[in-house]
């Protein structure tokens, strides 16, 4: 049986990116799509075989991370109208396996594989060895996974859904910004506050407070180089907003899996203001839990800055699928 190249697919709430593993880890140039440009997943995954150059073996498996729950056969995005079925499109596609997991689940399978020019250390720290490691990551919304030693065997990567928590404000501008996303949501989990949409919320719920609403939301790359590049005072509050809630909900994740192996945090906001997070109220708050305090004192905390960190984790999620002796469609194998 044909084994590489294997197709590798990372959807996102607003982008979806393609590559081929032609050997173990070794995974080719990355194409990048929008998902707003394609009806279906199908059809962005055909759009980027039929670019493939002629001639070349064409992929019998493929690995898809997915930003949202795969909990059967049956997969509709959290954040986009993408609707499908996993072994529907196995067929439709003519693949031997392919295997669908949440995207955090990929991205944990996959920091095993993270090197150092991968990470950015922001939290000093003495990782310990053989226990779980924690994920957190906000971009079109919040996902959180974490990856957990077994006694025989890979490690096990969590798929869950842990940016709905409930979410716990502090200062002033935290519960402003709640206070918004309570009146616009109902109930407000942590994904409404800390992903894109959070930082134009909270922007936006700031700026209401000022007695002059906006016109039109600022997008959140427009907070964040507002605060970062021009230094706009609203802009800067509205990430210090974002800031100290992460440093709190981070911790929480690190408590509930006891990760003392490290906190990692993904997604695609983080990266852009490293240094803008390392000044903010992010430590003080990881470690105000009160008598938990000294036991996350020692966690070490990482921003992934690898381009696409998820990748080799779907490498790794449709390599074991198959040393496993799985065939057809398969949801969350991790």
């Amino acid at each position: 049986m044909q084994s590489f190249p294997r197709l590798l697919g990372d959807v996102g709430g607003t982008n979806v990116r393609f590559a081929l593993e032609t050997a173990p880890q070794r995974i080719g140039p990355v194409t990048a799509l929008k998902v707003a440009d394609f009806p279906s997943l199908e059809a962005a995954m055909r759009h980027y075989l039929d670019g493939l150059p002629p001639g070349g073996a064409r992929p019998r498996h493929a690995a898809v991370g997915l930003a949202n729950p795969v909990t059967g056969d049956r997969v509709k995005l959290t954040n986009h109208a993408w609707a499908f079925s996993i072994s529907g499109m196995q067929h439709a596609l003519g693949l031997d396996l392919l295997v669908a997991i949440n995207d955090f689940t990929a991205l944990a399978l996959g920091l095993p594989h993270l090197g150092p020019r991968d990470l950015t250390q922001v939290r000093a720290g003495t990782p310990v060895p053989h226990t779980p490691l924690a994920l957190v990551g906000p971009g079109t919304g919040l996902g959180v996974s974490g990856l957990v030693p077994a006694r025989v065997g890979p490690a096990v990567a969590l798929a869950g859904e842990g940016g709905h928590i409930e979410l716990m404000p502090d200062t002033d501008d935290e519960w402003i910004a709640w206070r918004a996303a309570h009146k616009a949501f109902g109930r407000v989990s942590a994904e409404r506050l800390l992903s894109g949409m959070g930082l134009s919320l909270t922007h936006a719920a700031l700026h209401a407070e000022t007695g002059t609403p906006l016109a039109r939301p600022l997008d959140p790359a427009q907070v964040t180089d507002g605060a970062i590049v021009h230094g706009d005072p609203l802009c800067r509050r509205a990430l210090a907003v974002f800031c100290g809630l992460l440093g709190s909900v981070a911790a929480d994740i690190a408590l509930v899996l006891g990760a003392r192996g490290g906190v990692y945090l993904g997604g695609g906001i983080v990266p852009r203001f490293v240094p803008a997070l390392r000044e903010s109220a992010f430590n003080a708050r990881f470690v105000a839990k009160g008598r938990m305090g000294a036991y996350l004192e020692s966690l070490p905390v990482y921003v992934i800055t690898a381009e696409y960190p998820a990748l080799p984790g779907l490498a790794q999620a449709l390599a074991d699928a198959l040393a496993h002796g799985r065939h057809g469609a398969r949801a969350n194998p991790a």
